[in-house]
């Protein structure tokens, strides 16, 4: 028996088993005079199994009730599973609804704006493609790697809203087949950029990793998600999608070098996403990528922090001087209200 709050599915078998009291016979007589085993009779009387039209016509044999009523018992059995099952499954995810950010969601287009729930509940499966909302929890659904500050019940959701955001847009952007060799090989120039202004740093890196199997998104920052940035596989590319939170140089270089730290150290793609682990040597291999660690000791050392000589260091590096204050401020050198001038600030176009 199946029951939602509208439908009750009651097995053909409930019938049967009344005929059967009714008769004062037993199930072993019974599968006996049907030809079936008394397992298969059980199953039946349980629902466990399909009441087959084959079925139908032994039972008019046996019982006297024409096999038409019990074809017709059978189907109203499954279409109320259906419905049953159906609602039992909107509810659920009603419920779950609520925990998204729907209304920032709509705000940015990524999908209709309603207050009905069940229509927000269409609307969110039509958006990330599933029959349930509950198989968002599923291992093979979501595999992402990514950058962001907290972890909640709420934020784990608003992450896979925007990285399905991030995955609906990279469909239309061309990549070479996956070549993580030449991204490697590719950070260099990329490390370049930093000193560039985002109008024409954008393109640029876009078209660098496109050439490498990579498709760059930019997108805005949803509420919830703590997120900076998120890398994972589609199909024949690899995704990276860049939040426009906190647009300071350091924190957009540093998370955009931690995602493709994500997928030059294997962790993209992987079944149980990435672990503590796997973030912390992001970090690290990102870190040494925008400013060598024997460079950083030997500028550390000197202990000459003023802006004259972060100007001489980044320049010498060849990076953004917001890159090594940020850098100085994380590793405690310089409190985080000092030298933040030097820290461009990036608008991101979206």
């Amino acid at each position: 028996m199946v029951r939602s709050r509208s439908y009750i599915a009651t097995p053909p078998g409930a019938t049967v088993k009344e005929q059967l009291n009714d008769r004062g016979m037993s199930q072993k007589e019974f599968a006996a005079r049907m030809d079936m085993s008394e397992k298969h009779i059980s199953k039946l009387i349980n629902g466990d199994v399909q009441l087959t039209p084959e079925t139908a016509v032994r039972l008019e044999m046996v019982l006297g009730i024409p096999a038409k009523f019990w074809n017709h018992l059978e189907a109203t059995y499954r279409e109320k599973i259906i419905k049953a099952e159906a609602e039992n499954a909107m509810d659920a995810d009603v419920e779950m609804a609520k925990q998204f950010p729907y209304s920032e969601m709509a705000k940015f287009g990524w999908v209709p704006e309603t207050r009905e729930a069940k229509e927000k509940v269409v609307n969110l499966r039509k958006y990330f493609e599933v029959v349930e909302l509950s198989l968002l929890g599923s291992e093979q659904i979501t595999r992402i790697a990514c950058r962001r500050l907290a972890i909640t019940e709420k934020s784990d959701l608003a992450l896979m809203a925007w990285a399905q955001e991030a995955k609906i847009q990279a469909r239309d952007i061309q990549t070479a087949p996956i070549n993580i060799k030449r991204l490697i090989s590719a950070m260099s120039e990329i490390r370049k950029m930093t000193v560039l202004k985002p109008n024409e740093f954008c393109p640029k890196i876009k078209e660098c990793l496109a050439n490498c199997g990579v498709a760059l998104v930019f997108l805005p920052h949803l509420k919830g998600s703590f997120l900076q940035g998120a890398s994972f596989l589609d199909g024949n590319k690899i995704v990276v999608g860049l939040t426009a939170r906190g647009k300071d140089a350091d924190k957009f270089w540093f998370s955009l070098f931690h995602e493709l730290a994500h997928i030059a150290l294997g962790h993209v793609g992987q079944l149980n996403g990435t672990s503590e682990d796997d973030e912390r040597t992001a970090n690290k291999w990102s870190g040494d990528m925008l400013i060598a660690s024997k460079d950083f000791e030997t500028f550390r050392r000197n202990r000459d922090y003023s802006e004259r000589n972060v100007l001489r260091f980044a320049k010498a590096q060849g990076i953004a001087p917001g890159i090594v204050v940020g850098r100085m401020q994380l590793e405690g050198m310089i409190q985080y209200s000092m030298l933040n001038h030097l820290k461009e600030k990036y608008e991101i176009m979206i």
